[in-house]
């Protein structure tokens, strides 16, 4: 940590032309408020960018924004190569994260996007560009 201050201090004395031990103080406090995540805050944005980590997971979510509306197992199952345990499986996955809300609907299971899913995506759409 000293070797981090001591850095920290170079770096505000270029950027002050004249650091105090208050000035590294400072920016050690603000530095420390940007970076304060609580451990459940942690735990479910890695739990929501982990359920988007797996191809079928990904595809699944994609298909479901993309219909803007719910959609049953089985319309789902036809758009990704997997089992239907491996299906269940995912979805359910997919609702822990909070990205799909499923329900039952007399002898169907159906499933719908979230706002978080439809937020997540749009960043994702508006971050990668074709070059």
């Amino acid at each position: 940590m000293a070797q981090t201050t001591e850095r920290l201090r170079r770096y505000l004395d270029d950027e002050l032309d004249d650091c105090r031990s208050e000035d590294v103080k400072r920016r050690l406090d603000e530095l420390a408020t940007l970076a304060t995540l609580t451990d459940e805050q942690i735990e479910t944005e890695l739990g929501v960018l982990s359920a988007l980590a797996n191809e079928t997971r990904y595809t699944l979510v994609r298909v479901l924004v993309a219909a803007g509306e719910e959609l049953c197992v089985c319309e789902l199952n036809a758009v990704v190569d997997v089992t239907e345990s491996g299906l269940s499986h995912a979805l359910s996955e997919l609702v822990d994260a909070g990205l799909v809300d499923g329900r039952k609907d007399g002898r169907w299971k159906k499933y719908r996007a979230t706002n978080r899913a439809v937020a997540l995506l749009t960043v994702l759409d508006g971050s990668v560009t074709d070059e």
